[in-house]
């Protein structure tokens, strides 16, 4: 099958929210089906591209939310609506904050649409495609972790019990984009993501993990979960966490009795 590139115009969001954006643009590059940001603008002596925007994805809490809502959209372009107020001609309304494995589905959707209407279908948007072309049975997981911005003193409590659950396979990442390539190259039953490490951006890869590999095993570590942090940030990141659709959030620095019960589930 040929690879299908659907091009994405991006209106508002934060910096983080784009960055969310981009790493699902480029994981997606591995699949037949890929996304990619549009521009108008292009680079000094190159040509512009002739292709307008299948997908505009806007924010409604920017200002230039307003120009999408007055205007009408060229034929077959289909508008994402993120927030409230959306436009009567808005395709799909999302809420914040923003589950990026929900934005792949409508996505995908947006393909399967424009193949329906030309008579040719073969993609099931029924649930969110794989981000590989190689899927693989639920059961097949190769005994492999990931690390993503761990340090030294909790990579050692993960490794030993890591090591209890036949899991001596363990890569480790300490950028966002080491991250992606990984998880687009190797399968895993396990990742623990460092949500203190501002290297990284923890958050949007634990989602895209939970997108990727939705049987593994997925732990948020975090000091603010343990004693050394308030109430509210203790609640913000617990409620981070359930929405990020990970199994556990665990405190730093990493107690082996806090990880031991979750070994056995491997």
């Amino acid at each position: 099958m040929l690879k299908q590139r659907i091009l994405v115009s991006v209106v508002g969001f934060s910096d983080t929210e784009r960055h969310a954006l981009n790493t699902v643009f480029r994981l997606s590059e591995e699949r037949d089906l890929c996304y990619a940001p549009w521009s108008p603008l292009v680079a000094p002596g190159t040509q512009a591209s002739l292709a307008a925007a299948q997908v505009v994805l806007v924010d409604g809490e920017s200002a230039e939310a307003v120009l999408t809502h007055a205007r009408d959209l060229p034929a077959g372009q289909r508008l994402i609506w993120v927030g409230a107020d959306a436009p009567p001609h808005a395709w799909r309304v999302l809420e914040r904050p923003i589950a990026w494995s929900g934005v792949l589905h409508d996505l995908d959707a947006v393909f399967a649409a424009r193949q329906a209407d030309s008579g040719y279908l073969d993609l099931d948007i029924t649930s969110p495609a794989p981000l590989s072309g190689d899927a693989r049975d639920s059961s097949g997981f190769e005994r492999r972790a990931l690390l993503v911005g761990v340090d030294a003193f909790d990579a050692k409590v993960l490794r030993s019990g890591l090591a209890l659950a036949d899991t001596s396979e363990i890569d480790v990442a300490f950028s966002t984009d080491t991250a992606v390539t990984l998880m687009g190259r190797n399968t895993y039953c396990c990742a623990a993501f460092n949500l203190d490490e501002h290297q990284v951006d923890a958050w949007a890869l634990a989602r895209l993990f939970r997108t990727r590999f939705p049987q593994a095993m997925s732990l948020a570590l975090s000091e603010t979960a343990g004693p050394l942090g308030d109430w509210w940030n203790r609640r913000r990141v617990r409620r981070n966490s359930e929405q990020a659709g990970v199994s556990a959030l665990l405190a730093r620095p990493l107690q082996e009795r806090d990880f031991t019960p979750w070994i056995d589930l491997l």
